[in-house]
């Protein structure tokens, strides 16, 4: 019997992009918020998701220097389970209730990129870059401290797509800070049997359900974003008509679950 959670399944299962969940994450992450059109917002929300009119466009960009392990310690395999990541999340309602929705994301990292796609997560490949944080710092790296500034950048083949700075103000006070809207995504999976190309196999509403979420070393202060027009991307229709905070902190949490919500193809 073939083995693997992804492609490849093979004899010994060695080969396959990721071990089985549970899956352990660990980041330093930049979050800007920022608002777009909401009509632009309303037309990137897909069916069965509606658009929250409290929101007026708000969203959140969000820059990523993730570490990630399965249960057999292959966070020492560096090469293959690091890696880098951009996504955008659009405030939005599920039957009333407030979540956020992603309609783009980029890694630079094809094991990221086979366990997002199974959390129904649309990502691309892409070039992701992040200002980092040692704890020896100098004129190459900023410190945790007032007036310091985090940038991040996405790029794809066409051309540079996203870039952002966050200027720390203070530590965050309040934990309270970090409580997000539940992420909404739209898995799919496309069918290429003639006839049924627009008869997606898989093509439903799922809800992620991470767990054990730690945050430290978290500071507030002002965030910029700009959405340069790429060509052959959308992602620029979504370009901030204003940003406000921006947030630079690290993270932990774990993955083994996800909850189907509604499925879209019967």
């Amino acid at each position: 019997m073939l083995k693997g959670f992804n492609y490849p399944l093979t004899p010994k299962g060695k080969s396959t992009l990721n071990p089985p969940p549970p899956w352990y994450y660990s980041a330093d992450f930049l979050n800007i918020e920022f608002w777009a059109d909401p009509s632009v917002v309303t037309a990137t929300l897909p069916s069965g998701l509606d658009p929250d009119p409290k929101a007026e466009g708000h969203a959140n960009a969000l820059f990523y220097d993730w570490q990630f392990s399965g249960s057999n310690e292959e966070y020492l395999d560096p090469a293959r389970y690091q890696y880098r990541e951009f996504f955008i999340l659009l405030d939005a309602l599920f039957e009333g209730r407030p979540v956020s929705y992603c309609p783009y994301i980029f890694v630079d990292n094809d094991a990221a990129l086979a366990r997002g796609w199974t959390q129904g997560y649309p990502k691309r490949i892409g070039s992701i870059f992040q200002t980092r944080y040692y704890a020896a710092t100098g004129k190459a790296g900023p410190a945790l401290a007032a007036g310091s500034k985090f940038a991040g950048s996405v790029s794809v083949a066409a051309g540079r797509l996203a870039e952002g700075i966050v200027t720390l103000k203070e530590p965050v006070k309040s934990q309270s800070t970090f409580q997000q809207r539940p992420v909404v995504n739209l898995l799919h999976f496309p069918s290429l049997a003639a006839g049924r190309h627009d008869h997606p196999a898989i093509h439903e509403l799922v809800e992620n359900v991470p767990h054990d979420v730690k945050v430290e070393q978290a500071w507030i202060g002002d965030g910029v974003l700009t959405l340069p027009v790429c060509k052959d991307e959308e992602l620029s229709d979504l370009a901030p008509r204003r940003c406000g905070k921006g947030l630079r902190a690290s993270m932990a949490y774990v993955v083994d679950d996800l909850k189907t919500l509604k499925a879209l193809n019967k």
